[in-house]
C-alpha cells in the first residue's frame, strides 16, 4: 500500500499572480508613501526623485508614468492627506451625542489626523507647492480644502447658526491652533499635560463661541 506523501515533502503551494491593476495599485501607494515618509523625515526640499525611488523601490521612469512629475505626486499625496481627514471623522458623531461630547469627538478626530506624519507633509506641501500647480488641481484648491472642512463642520454641528463670517473664523482658528500644535512636535513634543491643555482650549473655544450663536 502507497504511503501518503509527508508534508514536508508537498511542493509548496503557490501564490496567486498578482493582476496588472494590484501591481499598478502597489506602486502607485508605495510611490505616495515614499513622499510622505521622506518629507516627515528629511524635509520637503531633500525629499528629491532619487529620495523616492529609493525609498519605494520604483523607478522615476515609473513615477512618471503613473504621476507625470513630481508636482502630479505631490498633489496625489494632498488629495489622500484630505481623503484620510474625511475618513477619520466619517464614522462620527455618534447618534444622539449632545454638543459638548460632538465638539470632543470632532477636535479628537482631527487631531489624530493633523499630528500623523501624513499630515506633517501635507503641511509642507502645501507650504512649498507654488500656487499655480494648485491652481491646475480643482481638488486641491483651498476652495475645494475648505468647501470639504466646511461639509465635516456642518454634519456635526447642523444646528448651530453662525454668522457666516463668525463660523469661517471660528474654522480658521480651529484648524490653525491644531496645526501649530503639531508643528511644535517637530522642536520635540510638548508633555501629554501641555498638549492636552491646548486641546482642551480649543473645545472651550468652540462651545463658548456656539453657545453665543443662541
Amino acid at each position: 500500500m502507497p504511503q501518503e506523501e509527508s508534508p514536508a515533502r508537498k511542493a509548496p503551494r503557490r501564490r496567486p499572480r498578482r493582476t496588472h491593476a494590484e501591481r499598478r495599485e502597489e506602486t502607485i501607494a508605495k510611490i505616495k508613501a515614499a513622499v510622505v515618509e521622506s518629507i516627515a523625515e528629511l524635509g520637503f526640499h531633500r525629499t528629491t526623485a532619487a529620495e523616492i525611488c529609493r525609498r519605494s523601490g520604483a523607478s522615476w521612469g515609473a513615477a512618471q508614468y503613473h504621476f507625470g512629475d513630481k508636482d502630479g505626486i505631490l498633489t496625489a499625496v494632498l488629495l489622500d492627506s484630505f481623503a484620510a481627514l474625511v475618513d477619520e471623522l466619517e464614522g462620527l458623531p455618534r447618534e444622539g451625542a449632545s454638543l459638548a461630547e460632538r465638539v470632543e469627538q470632532f477636535v479628537e478626530g482631527a487631531w489624530r489626523h493633523i499630528k500623523s506624519p501624513h499630515y506633517r507633509s501635507t503641511f509642507e506641501i502645501l507650504l512649498n507647492l507654488p500656487l499655480e500647480v494648485l491652481a491646475e488641481h480643482e481638488d486641491v484648491s483651498a476652495q475645494s480644502i475648505f468647501e470639504t472642512w466646511d461639509g465635516i463642520w456642518r454634519r456635526f454641528f447642523p444646528e448651530v447658526e453662525l454668522a457666516p463670517g463668525r463660523r469661517i473664523t471660528l474654522q480658521y482658528y480651529v484648524i490653525s491652533a491644531l496645526s501649530g500644535l503639531a508643528a511644535f512636535r517637530k522642536f520635540g513634543a510638548p508633555t501629554e499635560r501641555r498638549e492636552r491643555e491646548q486641546l482642551r482650549f480649543v473645545k472651550e473655544t468652540m462651545i463658548r463661541e456656539f453657545s453665543s450663536a443662541g
